[in-house]
């Protein structure tokens, strides 16, 4: 149900043919990197947070881990992900499958300047087993992110 409603959304945006499916699980971003043969940093990776209670997310690139402090001064916050049980209740997906694609209208979308560092970046396709090929501009257009942000370490 998940990957369908991720395709559905790809599809306005003529990218539901970028959609990869495989018979091994890409649910975490060395599982997806082997997958795909590429490397984790190339991997897009979508966290899920809550932020005065509302369901955020944020794509960062694979290899990439969230600085507390820079999320704080973003989001005025300690960090607060969502718990493992309840990430599809806000989000729309599960975990292994979280992407920007067809998830629910009212969480937030950013993504994280992780991942311009890279040409082509693969996000989950809404399932624990796809991915969707990207570019960085198609992330953009694909995604209807707030905005960029820089949240995560060495960047």
């Amino acid at each position: 149900m998940s990957l369908e409603k991720a395709k559905e959304h790809l599809k306005k945006y003529e990218l539901d043919k970028n959609v990869m499916e495989f018979t091994t699980s890409s649910a975490t971003v060395q599982e997806a990197a082997n997958a795909i043969n590429c490397t984790e940093g190339e991997i897009a990776k979508t966290l899920s947070f809550l932020v005065d209670e509302k369901p955020i997310v944020i794509v960062v690139a694979g290899d990439a881990k969230i600085d507390n402090s820079k999320y704080k001064g973003k989001f005025h916050k300690k960090a607060k992900m969502i718990p493992y049980e309840e990430v599809e209740n806000y989000i729309g997906h599960k975990v292994g499958g979280v992407c920007p694609f067809g998830i629910k209208e009212e969480v937030d979308i950013y993504l994280d300047v992780s991942l311009q560092k890279y040409k082509t970046i693969y996000p989950a396709a809404g399932s624990s087993n796809s991915a969707v090929k990207l570019t960085i501009k198609e992330l953009e257009k694909a995604s209807n992110y707030k905005e960029w942000i820089d949240v995560c370490k060495g960047e």
